[in-house]
C-alpha cells in the first residue's frame, strides 16, 4: 500500500474534520468513510460494495451501511457513525449481532471517520464469537499505516487477514492469562529457579514478577505486527500507537489513563523545567519509565501521579515517554508512595481516566512527592528503542542518555 496515498488520505480527512467537527452521518460516509474503503482497494462503483445491505433478523430485517463482497457473498460489514459521535459498546454489540446473521462475514468495521474498531470471528475458539482485533484512530494511521494491510481487499480475499487475526487472538489470550494469573505464574517462575539453582541472595519474587510483566510487554510488542510483512519487533523504527485490544465479546480494557479522549487538566502541577544533569539523587537510583500518549498528560499534571499500573519492584523516580509525534522521555518526578486508586485522592473518579474497562484490583497509582514533577529541558529523543510498557533504568543513565537506546 502506497505510503504517500495514505498520508494524503489522512491529511485530507483531518482537514475536513477540523473544518466540520459536527459533521453528520451522511457527510461522514461520503467524505471520510467511502474514501477509506477505496484506500483499502474496494471499488465503490462495482458489485463488490453494497450500500444499505439488508440483514435478516429474527424480528424482521435491518441494514448495515456497507457490505464488502467477494463474488456474491458479503465478507465484511462496515457500520458508519457521524464524526461528532463517540464509538460505544452498544454500537460494537450491534455490529456483532449483524455479523452473526451472515455465515461468511468474518470481519466488521465500526468507524466515525476518525476512530476505527475492527472485529473478526474467532473461528478456532468460542464457537466463532466476534472479538475486537484492533482499535486505531486517524492520527494513529499516520504513525502506523501498516495496520491497513489487515483490511485490504487483497488480504481479505487471500486469507492473510485471517492468519493475522488468529495470531493476534492467541497473543491476546496469553496476555489476558498472564495478567489474570500474574501471582501464580510469578510463584511458579520463582519456584522453578529455586529448584534448579537453589536459594539466591536476591528478591527472587520481585525479579520473577518483573519477568512476567516483561513477558506481557513483549507479547504486546509482538501483537503490534498487524500489517507488517515480517512482524513487528522491538527494533521497529517508531512506537506503535494503534490500540490492539483483547476484547472478546462485549468488554475489554487497556492499561493506563492514556487512551481517553483529550481533556484539559483541572490543575497543572508541573513545577517547571529542569535539565537532566540537575536532577538531584543517587546515580544508581531506580527510575521506572512509562509510555503515554499526549492524551494521558492531563492525568499526570493534575494529580502529580501516574496510574493505573502494576509494579513489581521499588523505584525512586518515574519518567514519562510521550508517544505519537513527540517520541521523547519528557517528564520526571520523584516517587512518594504507591497506593490503590481509592487512596490516591485523584481529581476525578478513576473511571473518567479509563476507557471501557474496570480497574483491576492489583493496579496501583504512583503518587509523586509534591513539587517534583518537572518537564525536561533536554528530553531524551527516540532512536530505535522505546518502552511499550513499564521499563526500568537508573538516574545516572537518564542523566547521560543521548537517545532512548542508551537508557532502555
Amino acid at each position: 500500500m502506497d505510503r504517500d496515498e495514505i498520508d494524503e488520505y489522512v491529511d485530507r480527512c483531518q482537514g475536513l474534520i477540523e473544518a466540520s467537527p459536527q459533521m453528520d452521518e451522511e457527510n461522514t460516509k461520503v467524505k471520510l468513510i467511502q474514501p477509506f474503503l477505496e484506500l483499502l482497494g474496494w471499488d465503490l462503483y462495482s458489485t463488490e460494495v453494497a450500500l444499505e445491505y439488508t440483514i435478516p433478523m429474527a424480528s424482521g430485517s435491518t441494514h448495515v451501511d456497507y457490505a464488502l463482497l467477494v463474488g456474491d457473498s458479503p465478507v465484511v460489514f462496515v457500520e458508519a457513525k457521524p464524526v461528532r459521535s463517540t464509538l460505544s459498546d452498544d454500537e460494537v454489540r450491534q455490529l456483532r449481532s449483524y455479523m452473526r446473521q451472515e455465515l461468511d462475514v468474518d470481519w466488521g468495521i465500526l468507524t466515525n471517520g476518525k476512530s476505527f474498531e475492527v472485529l473478526t470471528k474467532d473461528r478456532r475458539r468460542n464457537g466463532g464469537e466476534e472479538m475486537s482485533v484492533v482499535q486505531f484512530s486517524l492520527e494513529d494511521l499516520g504513525e502506523r499505516p501498516g495496520v491497513l494491510e489487515l483490511l485490504t481487499k487483497e488480504s481479505i480475499r487471500s486469507g492473510k487477514s485471517a492468519e493475522i487475526a488468529e495470531q493476534v487472538a492467541e497473543t491476546n489470550r496469553a496476555i489476558r492469562y498472564l495478567n489474570e494469573h500474574e501471582s501464580t505464574v510469578t510463584n511458579s517462575v520463582a519456584s522453578a529457579v529455586t529448584d534448579e539453582v537453589g536459594e539466591l541472595p536476591i528478591d527472587l519474587e520481585a525479579q520473577s514478577r518483573e519477568f512476567v510483566q516483561g513477558l506481557v510487554s513483549v507479547l504486546r510488542e509482538q501483537r503490534q505486527f498487524v500489517g507488517e510483512t515480517d512482524g513487528h519487533t522491538p527494533e521497529d523504527d517508531s512506537p506503535p500507537d494503534p490500540e490492539v485490544t483483547g476484547r472478546e465479546g462485549e468488554t475489554g480494557s487497556a492499561d493506563g489513563p492514556d487512551n481517553l479522549e483529550h481533556i484539559e487538566p483541572i490543575e497543572d502541577h508541573v513545577a517547571g523545567t529542569i535539565r537532566r544533569q540537575d536532577i538531584e539523587g543517587d546515580s544508581d537510583a531506580a527510575v521506572a519509565v512509562f509510555p503515554t500518549r499526549e492524551s494521558g498528560l492531563p492525568f499526570l499534571k493534575e494529580n502529580e501521579a501516574w496510574g493505573f499500573v502494576r509494579v513489581g519492584r521499588d523505584f525512586d523516580y518515574v519518567a514519562m515517554y510521550v508517544t505519537g509525534d513527540v517520541r521523547q522521555v519528557k517528564y520526571i518526578a520523584e516517587v512518594e508512595r504507591v497506593v490503590s486508586p481509592d487512596q490516591a485522592d485523584l481529581k476525578r473518579e478513576p473511571l473518567e481516566y479509563k476507557d471501557r474497562g474496570a480497574i483491576a484490583d492489583d493496579k496501583k497509582v504512583i503518587v509523586f512527592r509534591p513539587g517534583t514533577l518537572y518537564e525536561l529541558e533536554d528530553p531524551v529523543p527516540f532512536e530505535t528503542r522505546y518502552p511499550q510498557g513499564l521499563r526500568y533504568t537508573t538516574l545516572g543513565e537518564l542523566r547521560t542518555a543521548e537517545t532512548t537506546d542508551d537508557m532502555l
